[in-house]
């Protein structure tokens, strides 16, 4: 790898990680020596990279670095045109249409010689088989949970009992067939799941729930790995 395109990369970890990433780490992921790595960090500072921590304690890069849009490789280019295939199956339809256009941005965008990687990928995601059908505006979803907004659902469970919620949805996830709303439940004081496919109506409340949606999401993320801890656990009890 050339010292350039190392220089590059480096960026690009320290990016990508919002803890101090080691040097260790660094020379690990480059295939380098952690010697060339202090190298490195030390030319990047220099070139007035905002760039703060010391050897044994780890590096963050600054917030506020730009660099300039689309310098990318080939393996990130593949990696961003296979997630724009996905979503293009299999995501809600102003979802799909955005991932249709990324690519075209993309290929306008990248350099002659890049072109082939998004054109002709050697790579590819078939659409979903037999998805189910939404019944409720994902795309407004979306957007209530952006702006930290209550939802109010008639939603059936898997028998086809219809109770009331009111919710406050904090992610839309997405599988090979449905979609699913991830949210507090007033009614059960718990984190739930509700199925796209399953509500019954909905109605998109102006009150907010009170809480930041970074805060609300933080929250579900806590209580998503206790729950993986816990079924780890009796995993390894019964075997």
């Amino acid at each position: 790898m050339r010292r350039a395109e190392r220089l590059f990369q480096i960026i690009q970890i320290l990016r990508r990680s919002r803890a101090p990433v080691t040097a260790d780490a660094i020379a690990a992921e480059l295939e380098t020596s952690k010697r060339s790595v202090y190298r490195d960090i030390a030319a990047l500072v220099g070139q007035r990279a905002p760039i703060r921590g010391e050897a044994g304690v780890g590096y963050v890069l600054e917030a506020g670095f730009d660099m300039p849009p689309l310098m990318l490789t080939p393996d990130e280019i593949e990696a961003a045109v296979l997630g724009a295939q996905w979503v293009a199956g299999r995501g809600d339809p102003v979802l799909a249409k955005a991932a249709s256009d990324l690519i075209s941005k993309i290929a306008a965008a990248v350099p002659d010689r890049l072109r082939p990687y998004v054109l002709e990928p050697a790579i590819g995601a078939s659409p979903a088989w037999k998805p189910e059908t939404d019944r409720i505006d994902v795309a407004q979803v979306r957007a209530w949970i952006h702006a930290g907004r209550k939802i109010r659902l008639d939603y059936s469970d898997g028998a086809g009992a219809v109770s009331a919620r009111v919710i406050w949805p904090v992610t839309v996830g997405y599988r090979e067939t449905i979609r699913m709303i991830i949210a507090w439940c007033e009614l059960r004081e718990a984190f739930r799941t509700f199925r796209t496919d399953r509500v019954v109506g909905a109605e998109f409340l102006e009150e907010r729930h009170g809480k930041r949606p970074a805060v609300l999401r933080g929250e579900w993320v806590k209580f998503r790995d206790a729950e993986i801890a816990a079924w780890k656990l009796r995993e390894k009890a019964d075997c």
